[in-house]
């Protein structure tokens, strides 16, 4: 590890394969590797910590190792990337010397290294639990898509937001920006313990949105934002392009 990185921080990449759109997502091939191998050298390349692949896919295990990476399996039935990566952190890191956990979705094999490493500076203000990106929404038909989330927030600095509330909604209302919201979390420890011990809560059922769950529990979530959305590989028109980038 090298001197800029740190000792309590670390990168968890959450990977399952039961992808029903694009089935053995994790493992399609971008320009000579499987497209988690390419979030790994993304996640590597943001030299902020450890990075450990979570997975519960053997095949996603040996992937990874053939790369050089550190993978921890984790059981089948978590419903979300927050419980997996906290039981992969309970199982690789006992003593709790990690503090800082970021987590990096498996399918962003385009996210820039700067983009990860953005998520921990609203971590910098100790009120904060837990920390996200946003981006301004430029494209005038992703102001009004439920696929778009948004976070409605209240400037705190510089391109900093304490989040009040995300939605599907467009949101807020009036004249203005929004911003999309990128699923993209730094984590203090005790807010990911508390947050996966908590049930699902009656906003985030509502909306299918699982950071409703830390707000209204009363946790704060502040963000960040970064000039541009990392593409997620949902479909395969979606990874032709991830393929087409990553070549250049």
């Amino acid at each position: 590890m090298t001197a800029s990185a740190s000792d309590h921080t670390i990168i968890m990449i959450p990977a399952r394969m039961a992808s029903t759109r694009l089935p053995d997502k994790p493992l399609a091939d971008i320009c000579g590797m499987p497209m988690i191998a390419q979030v790994w050298h993304r996640a590597k390349e943001a030299n902020i910590g450890r990075v450990v692949v979570a997975t519960d896919s053997p095949k996603i295990v040996s992937a990874i190792r053939a790369i050089g990476g550190e993978t921890v399996m984790t059981g089948k039935d978590h419903v979300s990337g927050s419980d997996r990566i906290f039981e992969a952190l309970q199982k690789i890191d006992p003593e709790k010397s990690v503090s800082t956990i970021v987590n990096v979705q498996g399918d962003l094999p385009t996210i820039e290294s700067e983009t990860i490493r953005a998520s921990l500076i609203p971590l910098q203000n100790p009120d904060v639990d837990i920390a996200t990106l946003v981006a301004e929404i430029t494209v005038d038909e992703e102001r009004t898509s439920p696929n778009v989330v948004k976070m409605i927030g209240t400037p705190t600095g510089k391109d900093t937001f304490r989040a009040l509330y995300f939605s599907r909604a467009t949101a807020p209302y009036g004249e203005g920006p929004l911003y999309h919201h990128i699923g993209l979390y730094a984590w203090r420890r005790k807010a990911l313990e508390n947050f996966v011990a908590l049930p699902p809560s009656p906003l985030e059922l509502r909306e299918k949105l699982e950071q409703l769950r830390a707000l209204e529990a009363g946790m704060r979530i502040d963000a960040i934002r970064v000039d541009t959305v990392p593409l997620g590989v949902d479909t395969a028109a979606d990874l032709e392009r991830a393929r087409k980038i990553l070549a250049k």
